[in-house]
């Protein structure tokens, strides 16, 4: 086989994804201990060698261009292979390690993930775990992650879904609440009260309450004087204080339920769900870190079935 990279090209290779990575080539220069000059040096020489311009500077910031992300994309994938290649010939396939860059809702992520974090580093300790709590959609070539959960798939064929889990809703309200507004009966109650609304960041649309009538499903726009974006569990702390009525995950409020610091209202018209959807980059090889934190989750999606 013909020789086609030298070690200065390999090198800067590797710089180029960390600055992708990263979004800044001083950053780039911290994780790989050098300067941010020696890392515009390196992709200076990838670009002239390629003949094309991988970034897009200025004085602040750096993004990849089309033809960047395409090559980061490719990179990426062929540099995890090599470090697999490496530990399989060092005799540590079995052992997952490295950095799982993962993107999770907040509701999911203080609920679900967030509290299983401990156990899965317990039987993984060289994983270590980089979590961006939050409800937009990321890019998962430009910002480097490994994996994400949303609350539906998303339309892109170059990502692998699987199903974790389909969660309850439940509208809750204080007792001191609904002491002083009444226990909405019917859907048409809701009128009559303050419904705690959330905004989808990336549309800025206010999600409707779903419910279930004689088999019939509903969506209801609510109404009311408070409206949030970004952060969903500021609903809950704003029904907590009685703000008002607030539609959420019967997982999120289950111990305020049974403490009664929330009360459930409209129980015959629940039965309505989200589904929660596990996503991942459609790679020939997935690393194993990856591979073992999937395995790990779906050991859980029994248990959450049953809650």
């Amino acid at each position: 086989m013909k020789r086609h990279f030298d070690d200065i090209q390999l090198g800067s290779i590797e710089l180029f994804c960390l600055a992708a990575e990263a979004g800044s080539f001083s950053a780039a220069a911290l994780e790989a201990g050098v300067t941010p000059a020696a890392v515009s040096r390196s992709i200076s020489r990838l670009e002239e060698r390629l003949a094309v311009r991988l970034f897009v500077r200025t004085t602040r910031s750096i993004r990849l261009t089309e033809a960047g992300r395409a090559y980061f994309e490719q990179c990426r994938q062929a540099l995890a292979q090599l470090i697999e290649a490496e530990r399989e010939a060092m005799g540590k396939q079995s052992q997952a390690a490295g950095t799982l860059r993962l993107s999770v809702p907040t509701t999911y992520g203080h609920h679900r993930i967030l509290p299983l974090l401990p156990l899965f580093r317990a039987s993984h300790p060289d994983v270590k775990v980089d979590i961006h709590l939050s409800n937009r959609n990321i890019d998962f070539v430009s910002e480097g992650y490994d994996m994400a959960i949303r609350v539906r798939a998303l339309p892109d064929s170059g990502l692998i879904a699987r199903h974790l889990e389909d969660a309850a809703l439940v509208v809750v309200a204080t007792k001191s609440y609904l002491a002083a507004k009444g226990t909405p009966v019917t859907l048409d109650d809701l009128a009559l009260h303050d419904c705690i609304q959330f905004e989808l960041p990336s549309s800025g649309r206010r999600i409707p309450w779903l419910f279930q009538d004689q088999g019939k499903e509903l969506e209801i726009l609510a109404q009311g004087g408070y409206c949030l974006s970004e952060d969903v569990l500021g609903g809950v702390t704003l029904a907590k204080n009685g703000a008002g009525l607030f539609q959420t995950y019967k997982f999120v409020v289950e111990k305020e339920l049974q403490s009664g610091e929330l009360v459930q209202v409209l129980t015959p018209y629940q039965g309505r769900s989200r589904p929660f959807t596990l996503l991942y980059p459609h790679n020939r090889h997935i690393p194993l870190r990856l591979r073992a934190f999937i395995d790990f989750l779906m050991e859980y999606r029994a248990l959450w079935a049953t809650q």
